[in-house]
Order: structure tokens, then sequence, then C-alpha cells
């Protein structure tokens, strides 16, 4: 990645980190996209502490990047609705919202979140 393209990132990231906070009732679902996987967790700002997480290297679908963000989101919303969460705020951390970010997405709420 490109020290333009990164920095792009970073400062898209810290402009959505300006707006959005999570608290107890209604966590922060951060989202980490690498080169092989993507990583999601649900985070109390307010208590400073995760939640729930999930990542690509509990997925179990052995398919593309897109559809191991979408089990990934699957996991976390199957987790966070057995802990009694229904309602979360998206950070997309500075990402592009399309691709595997939405595949994410659209499978957490799909499993049950709201946001």
């Amino acid at each position: 990645m490109s020290l333009a393209v990164r920095e792009a990132r970073e400062r898209r990231h810290r402009r959505v980190r300006g707006k959005v906070t999570g608290t107890a009732d209604r966590p922060r679902l951060v989202v980490f996209r690498s080169n092989r996987g993507i990583e999601a967790q649900l985070v109390d700002d307010a208590a400073g502490k995760t939640l729930y997480a999930a990542s690509w290297l509990q997925a179990k679908s052995k398919g593309n990047k897109v559809e191991q963000a979408a089990e990934v989101g699957k996991l976390l919303a199957d987790s966070a609705r057995a802990g009694g969460v229904k309602q979360v705020v998206f950070d997309r951390g500075g990402y592009l919202y399309h691709g595997r970010v939405k595949a994410l997405a659209d499978a957490a709420r799909k499993g049950g979140l709201e946001f």
C-alpha cells in the first residue's frame, strides 16, 4: 500500500472516529481489514473495553475473502445477540464501504444487529 493511500485511509478514519463513539448500550462495531483477512469487534469506548470479537481465522468458510467477511459478520452478530446487544454504531475504520466491509456489515445486519 502506497504512502498516499495509507494516509488517506488514516485521515478518513480520524474523521469518522471524531463523530462515532460506542457505549455499553450501543457499542461501536470496528472493522479491521488486512490483505489476508478481516476482523471485527464490538467496543465500549466509555469503559475502554472490547465486548465481542470475531476474526476470519474463526470462520469456517474456505471461500473467497468476501465470503469469509460475511461469515465474520455473522459470527459477531451471533455472539452479540447472545450477550443481549441489538444496536451498534458502525465504524468502517476509514475503509471504503464496499467489498469485504460491506459484506461484513450486511451479514451483521442479517444476523440481527441494527445500525
